[in-house]
């Protein structure tokens, strides 16, 4: 890791870190009998939001400036490993407590450096519910610590302290192992998902200039590993973000600045770095002490303001437009990707999933960073400047076409049902809760699941052909689409920057095109659609693709259904070929509405597709390279994917 700067030194906080400065809030009982509240759920999520926390606590000790590498590591037994070099969790006695430090840190809810103690003067940890609560919820854990030459371990079950700390030798090395075994009392799921990891730990490396992070997988037949470390922090964070697209300027546009208190110690920190490229999407990342900020917040809003600001003076000023042209935000980040990261001491964090950054006074910070920054910018590269401008003019004429058909597709109320489309078979059910929308391909199959359906709560709207490729196109273009026009008014909730889902006519939105390749298409081509105008569709869990049944097997007056070749042989090789009829259904037309409820839209006896979307940095890169403009993507991703196609109906 690079040498520290004397400001980067002076964030970091004080050399001193001892058992004085734990502070004890509460016990750990409350995290057992309701863990859904402290980390979110029991599924894969709240399995990886363990790794999560104790990962926060050796970031902690990197911002401090007293780690340089952190290796994370799925065991052979399936449990996880996480070791830094930093200074060790205090070992030394707390007083009140009788007990050491470190049991109380892994035993106590709110017991660590962070909470007004002087152990960290910048932390990551969202909740502050740290590593006791992954104690809670482990059936063991095992904490070592190196620390003053000796060799320390404790170990825990299920949150109680199971043998008490003790030296077990001397060493050389020093920081914190922590290994811990999630509880199957607790969890639905006790496998931990790499790539998942990988995803996170990734992004954490390319936040924290010069930090190493390994993540390895031990367990047999998984094995592989890999090694995070960028020297270039959020500049190869943007690149990273931008591969395969056409960018605009000749670098990524990066400003870093410390700013001081009153008492001239260094409060926060804030890094920006972007880029723009030829698309028409606006992908910003933003990050308070490395915690992904999801629904914006301070930070975000200085940033944008800025960016308006500087482009509109700087086209005034040069002539490209006229005052009275005044570009709007949303012009002026027309295929901006960015990333902002601040670093600040007391984060305050808002909004639904508290992931949105409070703190006011950011907004300014942020807001004179660009200002004084990305003005002389413009100014030194006259070219790129321009370039850029005329983009956003560009995307000014295409919002202002985009708005006027924008106005012909917004509904003035859900009750107003003359204004929906002609082709929906709309539900009697008002309550968006208890209402699903099937997105059927084509008239024919569509007049099948008309009959078919409960029209209670079921909604049928038919789709004539494949949808426009929205990767492809501006919004403007996407909203002379017939059949997109007839999804965003019949949804209700608006498109794009004014999608609103509190005003959706359904929660659930299911696509149910044909088991073959067209179908497939067209379910791709709605994904792409969802992704990036109406993402909180997929965020909150809104979409789903229906699973047709591929095959009908009779023998005499009993009928069964099967939803891949393998249930079909694996029946066949149970019972027989012998007085067998097998069709193969090649499209829902081929079903009657019977059938169709039966085998599809029965929600007794359906399989629905949840889509979720865990990772929307690979899910943004996977829309490029597959629904965007250059063949050549689609061609490299086929050839290294063929492999993996095992049924291929041709």
């Amino acid at each position: 890791m690079s040498e520290k700067t004397s400001e980067e030194l002076e964030l970091s906080g004080s050399q001193h870190y001892g058992a004085g400065d734990i502070q004890v809030l509460e016990g750990l009982e409350p995290v057992r009998k309701r863990p859904g509240m402290y980390i979110g759920s029991t599924d894969e999520h709240g399995l990886h939001h363990l790794v999560t926390e104790v990962v926060d606590n050796s970031i902690d000790e990197a911002l401090a400036g007293y780690c340089t590498r952190i290796e994370v590591t799925i065991n052979e037994d399936g449990s996880c490993s996480v070791a830094d070099n930093g200074r060790g969790i205090p070992t030394g006695i707390i007083e009140k407590e009788g007990k050491s430090a470190v049991e109380v840190v892994l035993t106590k809810l709110h017991a660590g450096g962070k909470f007004g103690g002087e152990g960290y003067k910048i932390s990551g940890g969202l909740h502050g519910v740290g590593v006791s609560c992954v104690n809670a919820l482990s059936s063991k854990l095992v904490a070592e610590v190196f620390q003053n030459g000796l060799y320390y371990i404790i170990e825990f079950s299920r949150g109680k302290t199971t043998s008490p700390l003790k030296i077990v030798g001397k060493t050389e090395k020093r920081g914190t192992t922590i290994t811990f075994w999630p509880d199957d009392e607790i969890f639905e799921t006790t496998i931990f998902n790499y790539d998942t990891m990988k995803s996170r730990f990734r992004e954490i490396a390319f936040l924290n200039k010069g930090l190493v992070i390994s993540l390895e997988d031990k367990r047999p037949g998984k094995e592989q590993k890999d090694v995070f470390e960028f020297k270039g922090g959020i500049v190869e964070f943007v690149d990273f973000l931008n591969k395969n697209r056409e960018t605009l300027l000749s670098c990524p546009v990066y400003f870093n600045k410390f700013n001081r208190g009153s008492n001239g110690e260094v409060e926060n920190e804030v890094e920006v770095c972007f880029q723009f490229n030829d698309g028409y999407n606006e992908i910003i990342n933003t990050y308070a002490n490395n915690i992904n900020t999801e629904e914006g917040g301070s930070h975000l809003e200085g940033f944008k303001n800025g960016l308006t600001k500087v482009i509109n003076d700087y086209a005034v000023k040069n002539k490209i437009i006229k005052e009275t042209e005044k570009l709007s935000g949303e012009d002026c980040r027309e295929g901006i990707t960015a990333v902002i990261s601040v670093k600040l001491r007391e984060p305050q964090f808002e909004g639904q999933t508290k992931t949105k950054l409070g703190n006011s006074e950011m907004r300014t910070i942020v807001y004179k960073v660009m200002v004084e920054n990305f003005g002389d910018y413009l100014e030194e590269h006259p070219v790129e400047a321009k370039n850029l401008i005329l983009k956003s003019v560009n995307a000014q004429r295409a919002r202002d076409a985009a708005r006027n058909a924008r106005e012909l597709t917004r509904r003035k109320s859900v009750l107003e049902n003359t204004t929906l489309p002609g082709k929906l078979a709309d539900c009697t059910e008002k309550n968006p809760e208890h209402c699903e929308i099937y997105l059927v391909e084509g008239d024919s199959a569509g007049g099948t699941a008309k009959q078919g359906r409960d029209r209670r709560f079921q909604a049928i709207l038919p789709l004539r052909g494949k949808i426009l490729n929205v990767e492809k196109a501006r919004l403007h273009k996407i909203l002379e689409n017939q059949e997109i026009k007839n999804m965003v008014t019949a949804f209700g909730a608006g498109i794009g920057s004014e999608f609103d889902l509190n005003k959706l006519r359904y929660h659930k939105i299911i696509s149910m095109t044909d088991a073959d390749v067209d179908g497939s298409h067209i379910r791709i081509l709605l994904l792409t659609f969802f992704f990036r105008y109406m993402r909180p569709l997929i965020e909150n869990g809104y979409v789903y693709s229906a699973k047709p049944p591929l095959y009908k097997v009779a023998r005499g007056k009993d009928e069964k259904y099967f939803y891949s070749d393998q249930e079909l042989n694996d029946e066949l090789e149970t019972n027989g070929r012998k007085g067998v009829t097998i069709q193969r259904y090649k499209g829902l037309g081929e079903m009657n509405a019977e059938q169709l409820w039966e085998t599809t839209m029965n929600p007794e006896k359906r399989t629905l597709i949840q889509i979720t979307m865990d990772d929307a940095i690979e899910a943004d890169k996977m829309f490029n390279q597959l629904m965007g403009e250059d063949p050549e993507l689609r061609r490299q991703f086929i050839e290294e994917n063929a492999t993996l196609v095992t049924d291929l109906d041709v």
